[in-house]
């Protein structure tokens, strides 16, 4: 993965249910639930504070996750970082703070806020930088050196994710999962470019790797698919497949797989009398509006006035 911007440019018979959010609420701050504790993934939890009551808060860090806290709004309030003041009033939107693990930080909020966290380990730690730099790093990685950070990719990369939480948004966790990658990249590189400066060019995937992704995609349709199970599918690294699929197929995976599903549901619109929510859910969007968003997008109409104008339910 050379730019991690890269992996945002242009992208039956079974109980129903719907999909998870790919974005889980935070309920303790920089805390993750006990089922997220050991996640060897990028972990990305929402975190508000609604009132406009002061709120205090205190985490001592965990003991093997780095904690990025990606601000997305203005607000203000009192930060210290390793017992040591950091903030002291407004903060801006787009600005980011590394947290290493085991290091405490405590704040006192005035005002609303709303943040996302990313939780690295070092097992993405690590897969990034073999990534970026050709070979493994000797011992963990830390990333930051206690201050904010402001960089115009990792802000943008920000704004990806606050997108792909909202309601209405067409995407789902293969995008959630790339940006959140893209991330990690950008602040491995930013840490130790200067140390290393081979980059790896990526191959293009194998024909064979290709057609075991196309095949999972295909038998899971309707089924939440991440960036983790089609790397898997492909035998690779989440890391190593984004650049290599988009290299082989000319698509990021988030793109490939909405393609997938729309192309899915327009020969269930044709071929049998079901509605649209069914067809939705089977084709694994999480609503009938979610699934109208991305077949408008894609197709150009709706799925109703598609279906009508070629001859469908006749």
């Amino acid at each position: 993965m050379n730019n991690p911007l890269d992996c945002l440019q242009p992208v039956f018979n079974k109980p129903y249910r719907l999909a998870r959010h790919p974005i889980d609420t935070e309920i303790e701050w920089r805390t993750p639930a006990p089922k997220d504790q050991n996640a060897s993934d990028a972990l990305v939890l929402h975190w508000t504070h609604k009132a406009n009551t002061p709120l205090h808060v205190a985490n001592d860090g965990h003991e093997s996750l780095h904690c990025v806290a990606l601000n997305l709004k203005c607000t203000s309030l009192s930060f210290d970082y390793a017992g040591r003041p950091l903030i002291r009033g407004r903060v801006p939107a787009g600005v980011a703070h590394i947290g290493a693990p085991c290091v405490a930080a405590r704040a006192s909020f005035s005002m609303p806020c709303d943040v996302l966290h990313l939780y690295i380990s070092q097992k993405v730690l690590g897969e990034c930088y073999a990534d970026l730099f050709g070979r493994p790093h000797s011992g963990d990685l830390i990333l930051g050196d206690g201050r904010l950070l402001r960089d115009p990719a990792i802000e943008r990369l920000s704004q990806a994710l606050a997108v792909s939480r909202t309601n209405d948004a067409a995407l789902g966790k293969v995008f959630t999962d790339s940006v959140s990658l893209a991330i990690v990249s950008r602040l491995v590189s930013r840490q130790y470019a200067g140390s290393s400066r081979r980059v790896r060019i990526a191959a293009e995937l194998p024909k064979w790797r290709l057609a075991r992704v196309m095949e999972y995609v295909d038998a899971h349709l309707g089924e939440p698919i991440g960036l983790a199970e089609m790397a898997e599918s492909a035998g690779l690294t989440r890391m190593h497949f984004a650049a290599q699929f988009r290299q082989a197929s000319g698509l990021r995976p988030h793109e490939y797989l909405l393609r997938r599903r729309i192309e899915h549901a327009q020969s269930l619109l044709l071929g049998s009398r079901r509605n649209a929510l069914d067809i939705a859910l089977s084709c694994g969007f999480r609503s009938q509006a979610h699934f109208t968003t991305v077949f408008k997008r894609f197709v150009g109409e709706t799925p109703c006035f598609w279906r009508k104008k070629n001859g469908g339910l006749r």
